[in-house]
């Protein structure tokens, strides 16, 4: 994968109680840390054996935030065909 794609790169520790996002801003990279001091990030599932996944901002910010992935339920909105 390219870093200067613009894409943000998002680790997790195995504990599941640290994050970070690297992130190409122009004239370098940026690396943004949390750390949880009780509870633990939660992962989307994977959909292949790469280890990579791709998920929406509004996905992270959900994982940021300590809201539950199964439990988000999205109401209808309209979307311009492609």
């Amino acid at each position: 994968m390219n870093a200067l794609s613009g894409s943000v790169f998002i680790f997790i520790n195995k504990k599941h109680n640290q994050v970070k996002l690297l992130l190409w801003e122009g004239d370098g990279f940026a690396i943004y840390h949390k750390r949880l001091e009780r509870g633990t990030y939660e992962l989307p599932p994977a959909n292949d054996n790469t280890g990579n996944i791709a998920i929406s901002n509004e996905a992270l910010q959900h994982i940021l935030q300590g809201v539950s992935l199964k439990s988000v339920r999205k109401r209808k909105r309209y979307q311009q065909p492609a």
